[in-house]
């Protein structure tokens, strides 16, 4: 039975205060008004900056105003001019002010998928009942734990910013846009409106939610029960639940992520979204569980696991880090190559404004991994493993990031203290939650039929 360190969980509670501290005081400077905003832009347009510099040519003085406001024609246009500077200095603090909300949210979303892709692969493995994998459930089953209170925390966030953000992270649920007689009224996102409305947002987030943790729920109580089981009826179980939900979780995960990532911009769209935001889940909780290994066995509570499981694991890592990659390029040479205007927009975007994170995570998502993974001998060294793992998973920390951050705070997005400490504090409850439901259970199954071929398992 393992053992929940007191040093871990210190640590993991150290964490979340300093993620509490940093995120409150993300959200107690974001608060910026009028005057200090149009101070920022007027020095970025002293030092070059390309909002500060829009915005010093759309501000002219009071002095010309007062000099040709005799001029009918020049004093229109002069109106035209500061109502144009004032809705941008709007525009920028309204961005300024999405920052903490948007970081907290790309935080919460990236720990809460890696316990989501664990628990589509732990189900892969019953299903088509892996002869490896075994060894590894407890390990699988103690990160999906966090599922729940990982989606209900995302859900919490979502919601919140629209009833304390003023719509921080979903433009939609501003009710204006959809009101014809608004300034800012919206055709397009009006007609997207019977799916796009906070109520079945809600509703179909809390019917993922509850069939995701349902799977979780009863394929631990059978995994547990199988243990001291004289029949394999608890396996049988296990298997009729898996397949069900893997059929659940194909459909769920798609409109999960057109919601709960893809309505960040709803002027967009993609066919392969779902895709390829399962891919980035995928390998992320596919590289946690191979880092949760690689300590457990340091700590010697593994000594069942040896360099062979370790090796599949990161042949995982590997594989599917060129499968996002596919479906990356997919995405991407399919809607640059067709050129339509309301496609593209979302990269241009992305090359504008967010070009280091973009083609950064490529590096680190796709060039890292084939570098470090490809050699069979380097999957079996647990260092080596380490270290791709960490790469991997910011690469796709910052994957989330170029999701949400571009359609919520534009050009005003830095990882500084807000992006940090949102991490620090999903890091640590993360890491308490998971370790906490290791101790519950003993780290290897008893009555799994397949358990002795997992232990001599070879490559």
């Amino acid at each position: 039975m393992y053992t929940f360190s007191n040093k871990l969980k210190t640590f993991s509670f150290v964490l979340m205060i300093l993620g509490a501290l940093g995120v409150g005081y993300g959200f107690m400077t974001s608060h910026k008004s009028f005057e200090e905003v149009e101070h920022l832009l007027a020095e970025e347009s002293h030092h070059g900056g390309g909002h500060g510099e829009e915005a010093a040519h759309a501000a002219p003085s009071h002095d010309e105003h007062a000099t040709d406001s005799h001029e009918e024609g020049h004093g229109e246009t002069a109106h035209a001019e500061v109502d144009e500077h004032t809705k941008h200095i709007e525009h920028v603090q309204h961005q300024i002010a999405n920052r903490p909300w948007s970081a907290l949210y790309v935080a919460a979303f990236f720990f809460m998928m890696i316990a989501l892709g664990v628990l589509a692969f732990y189900a892969i493995q019953i299903a088509s009942q892996a002869g490896w994998s075994p060894v590894l459930f407890r390990v699988m089953e103690g990160i999906t734990a966090y599922m729940l209170p990982g989606a209900l925390i995302v859900m919490a966030i979502a919601v919140g910013s629209h009833f304390l953000g003023h719509d921080s992270i979903f433009m939609w649920m501003n009710p204006d846009v959809i009101n014809p007689e608004s300034d800012h009224y919206d055709k397009l996102i009006d007609g997207k409106s019977s799916f796009l409305n906070l109520p079945w947002f809600i509703i179909r987030g809390l019917i993922f939610i509850a069939g995701w943790y349902a799977y979780r729920h009863f394929s631990r109580k059978f995994s547990i029960a199988q243990d001291t089981a004289e029949d394999k009826s608890n396996f049988k179980k296990s298997f009729r639940i898996s397949a069900g939900f893997l059929v659940f979780f194909i459909y769920t995960e798609s409109m999960m992520s057109w919601d709960w990532i893809m309505s960040v911009d709803p002027h967009w769209f993609s066919t392969l979204f779902g895709w390829y935001v399962f891919a980035s889940m995928f390998v992320s909780g596919i590289t946690v569980i191979a880092l949760i290994t690689i300590y457990l066995k340091s700590r010697n509570y593994l000594e069942f696991v040896n360099e062979n499981h370790l090796h599949d694991v990161a042949k995982f890592m590997f594989a599917f880090s060129i499968f996002w990659t596919y479906l990356w390029f997919s995405q991407f040479m399919l809607i640059w190559y067709s050129n339509i205007p309301e496609e593209v927009t979302y990269f241009v975007t992305r090359f504008q404004d967010y070009k280091l994170p973009f083609l950064g995570m490529v590096v680190m998502n796709f060039v890292f991994p084939i570098l470090m993974l490809m050699n069979a001998d380097y999957k079996r060294i647990p260092w080596f493993v380490v270290m791709a793992g960490l790469v991997i998973l910011f690469g796709h920390y910052i994957d989330i990031f170029n999701m949400i951050m571009p359609a919520t705070v534009g050009d005003r997005w830095f990882i500084g203290i807000p992006e940090i400490s949102s991490v620090l504090l999903f890091a640590g409850l993360f890491i308490f939650v998971v370790f906490t439901a290791l101790t519950k259970a003993p780290l290897l199954v008893k009555g799994y039929p397949f358990r002795k071929e997992s232990e001599e398992f070879h490559y």
